[in-house]
C-alpha cells in the first residue's frame, strides 16, 4: 500500500510509532506535484521550501515528545479564500487582496495548531461565484477522469479535489455557499462535506453569503473526513463521546433512507441517475431501509434559487464595500451573476427571505419517518472547458449543477457526498446525503456505514487517468 492509500488515522499512527518520517511523506507530496501539477493545475500558490520547512518542524517536535494532535505532519491544500499566515490570497481575483485577508480563522488555525502541513492554496472561481470551476485569470483545474479532454473539476473549491487526486495533500479545505464543496467533491470522485451553517466558524474566510456560507472539507474517504471533522469541529460543540457512540451504533441496517422526490432525479446526464440508484439499491440489499420521501419544499426552492440567490446581492454589499476596485476586472461568467443582484429590490430580498424561513420551518418534518434523505449530488456530467466558454451556457450549466446541492444550503441542512460510481462519459458520480440542520456527526456516521458496504473511493471508481 502506497502513501496515498493509507488512512489518515493510519498514516498518524505510522508517525507517532516511527514507521514514517513526515520529511519522507512532505518529499512524496512535492514530487507528484512535480509530476502532475502542471498538467491538473490544482494550486495557485504552491511554494516546496515552505512544504519542507513544516514538515521539518513536525519532526523535530515528534523528537522532541510533543504530539500536538492528529493532524500532525498531514499535508492540507486550502481554498484561495481561507486566510494563511505567509500565504497570499487572490480569491481567484487577478491580484492579491489585502494582508488582513491572510489572517487565519478557526478552521485555518485548528490545523495549524497541530502542525498541518499546509501544502499550498488551491484554485477557486473567482470570489467563489460558480459551481463549475472556471477561472479565466489563472486558468481552470482540470478534472484528472479525462485523459482526453479538459473537463472542469467542479467549483467554487475548483481545485481541491484536484490536490487529493494529485497526491499533494491528504485533506483539502473548502467552503461550500450553495454546493461549492460538494460539487468538486462529486465532480472529481472524492468526498465531499458541507457543514451545518454556522456550526464551523467562516471567520478568516473571504465571504460571499452571510446566509449560506459554511466551512467544509473534501477528503479521499469518509473516514478521513471524519478523522478531520474532530480536529476542526468547535470544543463548544463538539462532543466526542457522541460521535463515538454513533460510530459504534450505526450499521447499514439500522438506517432509514428517504430518497428524494423525482425533482431531483429529472434531466440527469446519461448514467448519473443510474449509478446513483444502483448504490441506493445496494444499501437496501445490505440492509438499509429505503423508502421514496416526497419533499414539497424543494420545487419553491428551486425556484427561488433559480430566479435569484441571496447570495449576489450580499457579495454585491461586500464587494462594494470592502473591494470596489476589483470589480472593474471580474470574469463576464462572474459578473452575469450581479445582473440578478442589480434587479433584486429590498423589499423583495425581505420577501423572499421570509418566505425562505417559512420554508425552513415547514421543512423539518422531512426527517420525521427517515434519518438521512438521498439523491444525485450533481444531476450533470462535468462538461468540457471549451462547451462553457460562452456565457450563457456556462450560465445554464452553472445552474443546472447547482440544482440538487442548494436544497440543503437553502434549508439549513448539513449534507455530505460519497462517491458512488462513474457515469457514461467515465466521469464520477455522488450520492448526496442530507440531514437536519446539526445533525453533522449522525450525518458522518451514517455516511461512513454506507462507505463500507459501497468501498472507498478509490476500490469503487478505481484511479483517475491522469494521476496513474
Amino acid at each position: 500500500m502506497t502513501w496515498f492509500e493509507r488512512p489518515l488515522a493510519e498514516l498518524a499512527a505510522r508517525f507517532r510509532d516511527g514507521t514514517n518520517d513526515p520529511r519522507d511523506l512532505a518529499e512524496q507530496v512535492i514530487d507528484r506535484h512535480t509530476r502532475h501539477g502542471e498538467a491538473l493545475n490544482a494550486y495557485k500558490t504552491w511554494d516546496a521550501d515552505k512544504i519542507r520547512a513544516q514538515a521539518r518542524a513536525t519532526h523535530q517536535a515528534f523528537a522532541a515528545g510533543y504530539d500536538l494532535g492528529p493532524m500532525q505532519g498531514m499535508p492540507v491544500s486550502v481554498k484561495d479564500l481561507y486566510g494563511v499566515p505567509g500565504w497570499p490570497t487572490f480569491a481567484g481575483t487577478p491580484r492579491q487582496l489585502p494582508a488582513k485577508w491572510e489572517t487565519p480563522g478557526p478552521v485555518v488555525t485548528a490545523l495549524r495548531d497541530q502542525l498541518a502541513v499546509v501544502t499550498g492554496k488551491t484554485h477557486t472561481v473567482e470570489f467563489a461565484i460558480g459551481t463549475l470551476g472556471t477561472n479565466s485569470h489563472w486558468g481552470t483545474p482540470r478534472n484528472p477522469w479525462d485523459a482526453e479532454h479538459h473537463r472542469v473539476s467542479g467549483g467554487s473549491s475548483a481545485g481541491a479535489g484536484v490536490s487529493l487526486w494529485e497526491g499533494s495533500a491528504f485533506l483539502a479545505l473548502g467552503t461550500d455557499t450553495a454546493g461549492s464543496v460538494r460539487a468538486p467533491a462529486s465532480y472529481t470522485g472524492t468526498v465531499g462535506l458541507k457543514t451545518t451553517i454556522n456550526r464551523w466558524s467562516t471567520a478568516g474566510i473571504q465571504p460571499l453569503s452571510s446566509l449560506l456560507d459554511t466551512a467544509g472539507t473534501l477528503t479521499r474517504s469518509v473516514a478521513d473526513a471524519i478523522f478531520a471533522f474532530r480536529v476542526i469541529d468547535p470544543p463548544t460543540r463538539h462532543d466526542p463521546t457522541t460521535l463515538d457512540r454513533l460510530l459504534a451504533t450505526t450499521d447499514i441496517g439500522s438506517i432509514r433512507l428517504g430518497v428524494c422526490d423525482r425533482t431531483m432525479w429529472d434531466d440527469c446526464s446519461p448514467g448519473v441517475a443510474e449509478a446513483t440508484k444502483t448504490a441506493i439499491d445496494e444499501l437496501a440489499k445490505a440492509g438499509a431501509d429505503t423508502r421514496e420521501t416526497a419533499v414539497s419544499q424543494v420545487t419553491e426552492i428551486l425556484e427561488m434559487q433559480r430566479t435569484g440567490s441571496f447570495a449576489a446581492p450580499e457579495f454585491m454589499a461586500f464587494l462594494t464595500r470592502e473591494l470596489p476596485e476589483w470589480r472593474e476586472t471580474i470574469d463576464p461568467a462572474v459578473a452575469a451573476r450581479f445582473e440578478q443582484a442589480a434587479q433584486m429590490t429590498a423589499a423583495e430580498y425581505m420577501t423572499r427571505l421570509h418566505r425562505r424561513n417559512e420554508l425552513i420551518a415547514a421543512a423539518r418534518s422531512s426527517f420525521d419517518d427517515v434519518d438521512v434523505l438521498v439523491s444525485p449530488t450533481i444531476p450533470n456530467t462535468p462538461p468540457r472547458l471549451e462547451d462553457v466558454a460562452d456565457v450563457a451556457k456556462h450560465q445554464a450549466e452553472t445552474v443546472r449543477s447547482l440544482r440538487n446541492t442548494s436544497v440543503a444550503s437553502m434549508l439549513e441542512w448539513c449534507a455530505i457526498t460519497i462517491p458512488v460510481g462513474l457515469d457514461d462519459a467515465g466521469m464520477p458520480v455522488g450520492l448526496q446525503l442530507m440531514a437536519p440542520r446539526d445533525a453533522d456527526q449522525k450525518l458522518l456516521a451514517i455516511a461512513l456505514a454506507c462507505e463500507q458496504v459501497l468501498g472507498t473511493a478509490q476500490e469503487r471508481l478505481g484511479t483517475p487517468p491522469l494521476v496513474q
